[in-house]
């Protein structure tokens, strides 16, 4: 990117932690709630006022921001724009763990420039912890959040976000957010492979499991099925952290099915297993 726009890309970053945050505590007042009701969309996934309501925070504060900037997000789909940036929403990833109660759930935003990934932030409201990166500004993390203050976007305390050093896949912790997942596809073959060769394997679900191999806690997370919203933040941060996050066949980009990240050292074996 050239000067000019690194700084439009650096801007909308620090939009998008602020924006995420909003909409994140906005998702949870309703989260653990009595009165929350819970209703299928035609996929059969499920969908809630969280979800309807933050996306909505969202694309308001975008409108407002960038309104030039288009738009694609899970519950209210795409707006067309003229600026080569495109935003992808998911209010609430992971509504599976948001309608039981289970805190691992995340506001995610996703950042393409044409046609590249270019940014992404993930924030959980119900634990305090939020993960950015933008292409060349490095990946970040804050794991104290208190509530936003008005007029803030950035946490006041913050690291970098870095992945672990493990080499031997035979070492390797890795997570997978559906077993049934690569039943559904016909690739169960290739993540029992991959489960037998790891030192550890566990099911910390949708982007958590990518929190956890950005922030070096875990090396492998791997889902079998994904939305392009799903994904959109995930290359940006997963690199930006020292790690590489491509599809199972190696490919990189957004509008991918399935989605491979690890710490980078285990990624071509990883990939090996996978693919037989």
């Amino acid at each position: 990117m050239s000067g000019t726009d690194m700084n439009g890309l650096r801007s909308r970053v620090e939009f998008a932690v602020g924006a995420s945050r909003a909409a994140g505590e906005h998702a949870l007042g309703y989260f653990q709630s009595s009165e929350l009701v819970v209703e299928k969309k035609d996929d059969a996934s499920p969908v809630t006022r969280a979800d309807r309501e933050a996306e909505q925070l969202i694309r308001a504060s975008l409108e407002a921001s960038f309104p030039d900037d288009s738009i694609l997000g899970e519950e209210f789909g795409e707006q067309s724009g003229r600026t080569g940036y495109r935003w992808y929403l998911d209010p609430v990833d992971g509504t599976e763990s948001f309608v039981r109660g289970v805190p691992l759930w995340g506001t995610m935003i996703g950042l393409e420039f044409d046609g590249q990934p270019a940014a992404g932030v993930v924030v959980f409201p119900a634990l305090g912890e939020i993960v950015w990166a933008g292409s060349g500004l490095g990946a970040w993390w804050a794991n104290h959040l208190a509530p936003l203050q008005e007029g803030e976007t950035l946490p006041g305390e913050i690291r970098p976000a870095r992945v672990s050093d493990v080499s031997d896949i035979g070492e390797a912790c890795m997570s997978v957010t559906s077993v049934k997942g690569f039943d559904e596809v016909g690739t169960f073959d290739g993540y029992d492979r991959l489960r037998k060769a790891a030192s550890k394997d566990r099911g910390w679900s949708d982007c958590y499991g990518y929190l956890l191999v950005a922030t070096g806690r875990i090396d492998i997370h791997i889902d079998a099925q994904m939305s392009a919203w799903d994904v959109a933040p995930m290359p940006t941060i997963i690199e930006e952290a020292g790690g590489r996050a491509t599809d199972r066949d190696g490919v990189r980009g957004i509008d991918l099915e399935n989605l491979v990240a690890t710490n980078g050292r285990l990624h071509d074996r990883v990939l090996e297993l996978l693919n037989g």
